[in-house]
């Protein structure tokens, strides 16, 4: 059975400009011009650059839509007169939007509304264009002699499957598959590897191994070679090396050096320096050459800047990436020909469907411009508040000195919500005598002292760092050591928790620690 009820609900709805807000605070300054421009290019009333300056006198005073002589604000009862009824409502509207936009007119805008960084000379760095990696594979192809024309394509297919690491981590049917749709041509596994082989002994070495095992086994066995051509004895401890890899793969990764030494017949300095020549290798053959997929290094652009003046902490915003935002001049100026034409004609349907669209693009880069403006001030209030938190921090470098900080403390300080913080933290940098920083490490935990005195986990984390840092790498300390070694500092703490802490720092288990 259908039954209608009536119900009261309260829903928080946000408007287009708290979004498009969020979506802002969200953005580094690393990509915040990406963003500026892709609103340029969508809204041609938004301009960047600065005011253009307006000749002397008179003229400029009819021009600049800052300026509103007091006769302008009001009608005449003869200009009245001559509307129609029923158009009188849309004129007004449109009238009120005028009055308010030329008396009131935020739309120049520039970024140094809160501290930003002092402008630095513009440097031009020439960038060398190098050889891809695979650039160079095709090119030491032509050392190679090929049966026909079908084995060369064959290479040709082998180097454009291998990834930017130096790795084939295609299998040989795959490979296969690409030669029969791309090329028409039936190719065999055994074909594929062979050839594979061959491309094998290219530079750098290593290059299209199939796996971690087989890159290291192939750089060993060229060191074998170079080293008998010029008559120097490797049987140790290069071809101790080679066997380890070869047939005790999984004992050395996982640093079981005393069943290394069983299975291979070696001392201890015999398998040390065995285990040195691996370590020499490269796990990654084309880690010295510019990739095919142009990716570019990525540097960390920083959006706060803090800097120390005499001992007093200085807060500016790095604006680098955020031009001075205004309204397109042709915009403006086809808003007060409007106000002016309609006291001495009527305008017709098509002008004010005009209008309506310069309206609505203008109030679309009048929110952008004020999102921008919230922008740099929400950051700056934020960071402000963390800097203040984190002074003395600040002042030396000293991780030990970082107190415990949740993003309520900060909501707290700047009355701004928890998720408004969280969003200007993310992703965010701040460049300080000490290096810069991630926004977000600064952001942890409590735990209690055993006197009682609340400290942060970064403290905690960073003397554990320090303790394994210093241990004895024949014996790692394990993590129920370790435990106790925090507690003889005075830090409550359980095994789970080092184990914890020791995971997030990337730290190995003693075992994978050990060194001979």
């Amino acid at each position: 059975m259908l039954k209608q009820n009536l119900s009261h609900k309260m829903l928080q709805k946000l408007s287009p400009q708290q979004i498009q807000l969020m979506k802002l605070l969200q953005i580094p300054t690393a990509t915040l011009d990406q963003r500026i421009k892709e609103e340029l290019e969508a809204n041609p009333a938004l301009d960047e650059g600065e005011e253009p300056e307006e000749s002397e006198g008179h003229e400029s005073e009819e021009l600049d839509p800052l300026y509103t002589k007091p006769e302008t604000e009001e009608k005449s009862e003869t200009d009245t007169e001559h509307e129609e009824p029923s158009e009188k409502a849309d004129e007004f509207e449109l009238d009120d939007y005028l009055n308010e936009y030329l008396e009131d007119d935020p739309t120049y805008y520039k970024t140094n509304i809160v501290n930003q960084a002092p402008d630095e000379e513009e440097k031009h760095i020439t960038i060398a264009v190098d050889t891809t990696f695979h650039e160079y594979l095709e090119q030491q192809l032509g050392m190679l002699d090929f049966a026909g024309q079908r084995e060369e394509i064959i290479a040709h297919q082998i180097i454009g499957s291998i990834d930017d690491d130096g790795y084939l981590r295609r299998e040989p049917v795959a490979i296969i598959d690409d030669l029969m749709f791309a090329h028409n041509i039936i190719a065999l596994p055994d074909e594929v590897v062979s050839i594979l082989k061959r491309i094998q002994k290219f530079d750098p070495p290593g290059v299209g191994a199939r796996d971690l095992q087989e890159c290291l086994e192939i750089q060993l066995q060229q060191k074998i070679d170079r080293a008998a051509k010029s008559g120097v004895n490797v049987e140790l401890p290069l071809k101790k090396a080679k066997e380890i890899i070869q047939k005790y793969f999984n004992e050395f990764s996982k640093k079981h050096y005393q069943k290394l030494q069983r299975h291979v017949g070696l001392n201890e300095e015999q398998l040390k320096d065995a285990i040195e020549e691996i370590l020499k290798l490269n796990p990654k053959p084309a880690s010295g050459h510019a990739q095919q997929s142009n990716r570019g290094t990525y540097y960390i652009v920083p959006d706060f800047l803090i800097g120390n003046r005499d001992g007093e902490l200085e807060l500016n915003l790095n604006t680098r990436n955020a031009p001075d935002l205004r309204i397109n001049d042709h915009y403006k100026d086809m808003l007060i020909s409007y106000k002016s034409n309609k006291k001495v004609k009527k305008i017709s349907k098509s002008e004010k469907e005009a209008i309506l669209f310069i309206k609505q693009k203008i109030d679309s880069a009048k929110w952008f411009i004020d999102a921008i403006k919230q922008r740099q001030q929400t950051m700056y209030k934020t960071m402000y508040a963390i800097m203040q938190y984190q002074y003395d921090f600040f002042l030396t470098g000293d991780q030990k000195k970082l107190r415990p900080m949740i993003l309520k403390d900060i909501a707290d300080i700047t009355g701004l919500d928890i998720s408004t913080v969280s969003r200007v933290a993310n992703s965010k940098f701040v460049q300080t005598e000490f290096g810069t920083k991630r926004l977000k490490d600064f952001f942890s935990e409590s735990l209690q002292t055993a006197d009682g005195e609340e400290v942060s986990t970064l403290e905690v984390k960073k003397i554990l760092t320090d303790i394994i840092s210093e241990e004895n790498k024949r014996k790692p300390l394990s993590d129920e050591k370790l435990k106790n070694t925090l507690q003889e500092k005075g830090y409550n703490i359980a095994r789970r928790t080092v184990a914890k802490y020791r995971e997030q720092l990337n730290i190995p288990v003693a075992r994978l620690r050990k060194e001979l």
